[in-house]
C-alpha cells in the first residue's frame, strides 16, 4: 500500500483546525481570568478590554472574606479526596479479582459493570433520597462520598482489571516461590507495578467529583455545608451577577482539577487508552 503524502494543504488545515480547538480552549480561560482582575464596573465598559486598566482583587477578596468561599473550598476538598480515595482501594481490589480469578458470571458482571455507566443519575436521585432521608445523612457531607464512589467504581473497576490483566502472573508466582504470600506479593509486586493505572482512577474520580453539581445541590441544604460548584451556582441571582467574584471563583474552582492533570496526565492517557480496552 502507498503511504499517503502529507500534502500542504493537508497541513493547513490540520494546523488550522488545531488553532481553532485551541482558541476555544484557551480564550474561555483566559477570558474567566482578565474578569477576575477587573473592578466591578470595568467589568461592564463598551467597549470590552481585554486586559484590565487597573489589576484588582477585589473580586478575591470578596470571595474569601464575604462569601465564605474557603469553606466550601475545604467542603469540596474533602469530598472529592475521601470519595476519590475509597474509590480507588475499592476498584483496586475488585479490578485485581476479576483479573486473577475465575468464577460463575464473571461476564455477566463485566457487562453489568458496562450497563451501570449507562444510567443517568438523575434517574436514582429519587430513591437515593428517600434512603439517606430515613438514614439521616441528607445535609450530610459523607452522602455526597458515598454516591460518588457508588458512581466512579463501575468504569474504575473495569479500568483496574485492565490494568491488572497486563501484569504477568509469573511475577507473583515468581515471588511466592521465594517465600512471600501471595498477600506480599500483590502488594510489593502488583500494586507498585500498576500504581499508573491507580493514580489515574484517583484522578478520574477526583476530576468528576470535584466539578459535580446536581447531586451536591439536591442532598445539601445548609449554606456551610455547599461545595464549591454549589457556591458558584448561588452566586447567579436574580438581583444579578458580580461577574469579577464569579470570575475570581473560577480561577479558585480550577486550581485543583489543573494541579491534578499536570501531574496525572499521562497516567489518565494509558488508564483510558490500555486500562480500559484491555481483555
Amino acid at each position: 500500500m502507498r503511504r499517503r503524502r502529507n500534502t500542504p494543504l493537508g497541513k493547513a488545515i490540520k494546523a488550522f483546525l488545531l488553532f481553532i480547538y485551541f482558541l476555544m480552549a484557551v480564550v474561555p480561560l483566559y477570558w474567566i481570568l482578565v474578569t477576575s482582575l477587573k473592578e466591578p464596573t470595568e467589568v461592564y465598559t463598551w467597549p470590552l478590554r481585554y486586559w484590565p486598566t487597573h489589576i484588582s482583587l477585589a473580586g478575591y477578596r470578596f470571595l474569601f472574606k464575604f462569601a465564605n468561599f474557603a469553606q466550601f473550598f475545604k467542603n469540596s476538598l474533602f469530598t472529592s479526596l475521601t470519595a476519590s480515595f475509597f474509590a480507588m482501594v475499592f476498584s483496586a481490589l475488585s479490578g485485581y479479582i476479576m483479573a486473577r480469578y475465575k468464577f460463575k458470571y464473571k461476564k455477566t458482571l463485566i457487562v453489568m459493570l458496562f450497563f451501570a455507566q449507562m444510567i443517568p443519575t438523575y434517574l436514582l436521585m429519587i430513591p437515593q433520597y428517600r434512603m439517606f432521608s430515613d438514614i439521616g445523612l441528607i445535609d450530610n457531607l459523607w452522602a455526597l462520598v458515598i454516591i460518588y464512589v457508588n458512581v466512579a467504581v463501575s468504569f474504575s473497576t473495569i479500568m483496574a482489571r485492565g490494568f491488572f490483566s497486563r501484569i504477568p502472573k509469573n511475577l507473583e508466582e515468581a515471588a511466592m516461590i521465594d517465600g512471600t504470600s501471595r498477600i506480599g506479593a500483590i502488594f510489593r509486586i502488583t500494586i507498585p507495578l500498576s500504581l499508573p493505572g491507580i493514580a489515574a482512577i484517583f484522578s478520574f474520580s477526583f476530576v468528576n467529583t470535584w466539578n459535580e453539581l446536581f447531586t451536591a445541590a439536591l442532598f445539601i441544604n445548609s449554606t456551610e455545608k455547599m461545595t464549591v460548584p454549589v457556591a458558584l451556582n448561588s452566586f447567579v441571582s436574580k438581583a444579578g451577577i458580580q461577574w469579577n467574584v464569579m470570575g475570581a471563583g473560577l480561577v479558585v474552582a480550577l486550581l485543583p482539577t489543573i494541579i491534578v492533570f499536570a501531574f496525572t496526565q499521562r497516567y489518565i492517557i494509558a488508564g483510558l487508552t490500555k486500562g480500559a480496552l484491555k481483555g
